[in-house]
């Protein structure tokens, strides 16, 4: 799971940027809608819900903005209809890019992508070129601080979790499948644990080892690509040295 624990270290240092950037608003409700759209309205009943009003809450968004966004999802409310994309590419050093893109007009966000993503002279390539290369993993952020670890694995395990990363010093987190993430979810906040975040994303099954001006090109891409309002989320096989992080 070396690759899981490389990328999330990457994905929460990006996301305290892109919280200063001030798009991290925009991201939480769209994240609102996907979850009341897919799971339904009532938080108590939709942990992904659940969760994604827990962010909205700690980045301080307005309860108005988080209501609008959950009758966005559950279509109580009329408004921007957002179509979901998967975009595929290949950056510096032949890493893998994929892009959950959320979008109310194709055709406007498509040739962004693509002039971006040339700007780095990177490509796009056809749906399916890079996505064997990821498996879709729960993961579930736990604060290391005040959390009783045997305790934290004893009930992830019983409810059957993959498995438990603690490379990092501030959290554990909490690897499941797909199927099993609300329910893990739910387990754990029974049990008492503060959940941080949590979310199904894309693992890269492999990584790319990349340093030096490529990594650097990397990360400008992304930072580049992540700043674009339609980019959801952002998944890469690339394994940067941390020192080489901004």
């Amino acid at each position: 799971m070396s690759g899981h624990s490389k990328w999330s270290t990457i994905k929460r240092k990006k996301g305290a940027i892109d919280a200063k950037r001030g798009v991290v608003f925009t991201r939480i409700s769209k994240d609102i809608t996907i979850a009341a759209r897919d799971g339904g309205g009532n938080s108590d009943m939709n942990p992904s819900l659940r969760l994604a009003i827990k962010a909205a809450k700690l980045a301080n968004m307005p309860a108005a903005n988080i209501e609008r966004a959950i009758k966005k999802g559950t279509g109580d409310l009329p408004g921007v209809r957002y179509e979901d994309s998967i975009y595929e590419g290949y950056g510096p050093g032949g890493v893998a890019i994929m892009m959950s893109i959320m979008t109310d007009n194709k055709n406007r966000t498509l040739p962004e992508i693509r002039h971006i993503m040339g700007k780095f002279n990177c490509s796009l390539g056809e749906f399916g070129c890079v996505n064997w290369m990821f498996e879709k993993k729960g993961t579930i952020t736990i604060p290391q601080e005040g959390t009783e670890e045997e305790r934290l694995m004893e009930v992830a395990l019983e409810n059957d979790a993959e498995d438990i990363i603690s490379e990092d010093d501030d959290v554990f987190e909490v690897i499941t499948s797909p199927e099993n993430f609300n329910a893990i979810s739910t387990a754990l906040e029974n049990a008492g644990f503060n959940i941080e975040s949590g979310s199904v994303s894309l693992e890269p099954i492999n990584t790319v080892s990349v340093s030096g001006g490529e990594a650097e090109t990397l990360m400008k891409l992304i930072e580049v690509l992540e700043d674009h309002d339609d980019v959801q989320k952002l998944y890469s096989n690339c394994d940067i040295d941390e020192t080489e992080l901004p």
